[in-house]
């Protein structure tokens, strides 16, 4: 806008409504001018005549939210109406270039006059945006002043206010304090555009000028992606990566390890090692030739408890919340799960089943077969291990003696093993006197328990290794040994058949029948002939 004085007039851009005439009308100019010369309030009435009839007809749009109102809301013409008819503070559009001779040719007033006719620095520069013809520049024109006249009456101006996209939120109006304020109630107040409130409330004005209006998006963010379900600490695809690279490196491992130990044996002061400890010595005189068939079946006995007391125990470990107990007779205080009688009852059988084992093997003789009798049990176990890892495996003759590394290995598990996990067991069971408290503080129920656990993971991988081997070194001959209990009898050999598989294939259905049948439902009625069975 510029001065009067230079004759210039207001310009006008595109028509508000389809068809229509330029806006602002052609006799805003004129209101325009008058402000120049004459006293702010007038000026504003003349324009506030003028364009109250354009507010009253304000054109409304689409809704700025889905579902909402069209707009601009209902109250823009009314809005635009006050503004207009605000009184003696309206708000006027000047231009900083007006602004000094408007207030320069002002007569003078007293102090309380002095608010109803705003200064220069009470005006706010107006926002300029888009241009509203093709390569022109900002509207509206540079040096655009917004001015607020009395502060009561800006809320009734503000509540019609039309809001526009990409604007910042209004500012409160800036009050006086103090006499001043109480002297002059209708002070002028700075005040900026309004915008419209966001759904969930007014939101805080941007630290920057907004180029972009971002949209739904901004307020809307998508759900996070659910957490895989995990399987103790890795999920399933973790676990399968973990065994695909772990077994890979194992393999890698043990190729390296086969190369080593071949290179290794075919050292010079190797070779006389191996000559001096083929793996094996000579057995004493007397010692026993053959597996009787006692030993075939308490060998079967031994693995079918074995696999169940495993398999029990390791439900133990796993179950929180047991389904079936199972109370004593002549206890009514000590009630187990069911799971932990049926473990506990294995654990009876299998020892008895041990001590018949011991005894039997004693009274043979054939405890000489898994019982070192000489040092050099160690030497020849150590040139055994060498062998295995090289691939180049020693001469099996388990029908007369096993070779040093497989008798330790028996050893270790009939007279070591065994033992521990007898005695780690029978303290952390209900047979263990809790009413003694030096002999429960003398061995701890903490100590059975770090045990217990490493000897069970030591029967699985002794298991493993175990049926491995049986199977990689002569699987009809090994299995005719121990089970059908056929080997070679005065040069002749009858272990070349089929009878020691088949009976072992017996065995796995057997095994496999009795771990599908461990249930409540089957061990209940069993369990009762002992004690009472409840479902609490």
């Amino acid at each position: 806008m510029a001065s009067s004085g230079s004759g210039s007039t207001l310009r006008r851009g595109l028509p508000r409504v389809a068809g229509g005439e330029p806006w602002p009308p052609a006799g805003a100019a004129d209101a325009a001018d008058v402000a120049t010369s004459a006293a702010p309030e007038s000026a504003a009435r003349q324009i506030g005549t003028l364009l109250q009839g354009e507010a009253a007809a304000l054109r409304r749009g689409l809704p700025r939210t889905p579902g909402g109102e069209p707009w601009p809301p209902g109250g823009g013409a009314r809005a635009a109406h006050d503004v207009a008819s605000a009184g003696s503070n309206p708000q006027v559009l000047i231009s900083e270039t007006d602004a000094a001779p408007a207030l320069a040719t002002a007569p003078p007033t007293s102090e309380a006059s002095t608010h109803s006719v705003p200064s220069d620095t009470d005006a706010t520069a107006l926002r300029r945006g888009l241009p509203r013809t093709p390569g022109g520049e900002p509207w509206p024109p540079g040096g655009i002043l917004a001015r607020v006249g009395d502060p009561a009456a800006a809320p009734t101006a503000n509540e019609g206010a039309i809001s526009l996209p990409g604007r910042q939120e209004p500012q409160a109006p800036l009050q006086e304090t103090g006499a001043e304020q109480a002297d002059a109630p209708a002070a002028p107040a700075r005040a900026a555009v309004a915008v419209s409130a966001a759904p969930d409330g007014p939101r805080p004005p941007l630290p920057f000028t907004q180029t972009v209006w971002p949209g739904r998006a901004a307020s809307h963010r998508p759900a996070p992606p659910a957490e895989p379900k995990r399987y103790g600490p890795f999920t399933k695809a973790q676990w399968a990566g973990a065994i695909i690279v772990g077994g890979a490196g194992l393999l890698f491992a043990a190729g390296m390890a086969v190369v080593f130990v071949r290179w290794f044996l075919s050292l010079e002061f190797m070779q006389d090692f191996l000559v001096t400890y083929p793996g094996e010595y000579h057995l004493p005189e007397g010692a026993p030739v053959g597996i009787p068939a006692w030993l075939g079946w308490q060998h079967f006995f031994n693995v079918f408890l074995m696999v169940l007391i495993i398999r029990t125990g390791l439900t133990i470990r796993t179950e929180k919340r047991p389904a079936v107990f199972w109370t004593p007779k002549r206890n009514k205080k000590g009630k187990v799960s069911l799971t932990i009688w049926f473990h506990q009852s294995l654990d009876l059988l299998w020892i008895v089943n041990g001590f018949v084992f011991v005894a039997l093997l004693f009274v043979t003789g054939q405890w000489m077969r898994i019982v070192p009798t000489s040092w050099e049990v160690f030497p020849n176990a150590l040139s055994a291990a060498l062998q295995y890892v090289s691939l180049d495996w020693p001469t099996e003759n388990g029908w007369v003696n096993y070779n040093s590394l497989q008798q330790l290995a028996y050893f270790s598990t009939v007279f070591i093993a065994a033992p521990l996990a007898i005695v780690t067991g029978y303290r952390m069971s209900g047979l263990w006197p809790k009413k003694n408290a030096k002999l429960s503080a003398a061995y701890p129920i903490e100590w059975a328990r770090k045990v217990h656990f490493p000897v069970m993971l030591y029967f699985v991988v002794f298991i493993f290794i175990h049926v491995a081997l049986v199977l990689a070194t002569g699987a009809l001959r090994n299995l005719n040994h121990m089970y059908a209990a056929q080997g070679s009898v005065d040069g002749v050999a009858y272990a070349d058949n089929w009878t020691g598989f088949w009976m072992f294939v017996a065995s796995l259905a057997v095994i496999a029948a009795a771990w599908i049948a461990a249930r409540p439902l089957v061990l209940a009625p069993i369990a009762r002939l002992f004690g009472t069975v409840s479902g609490r």
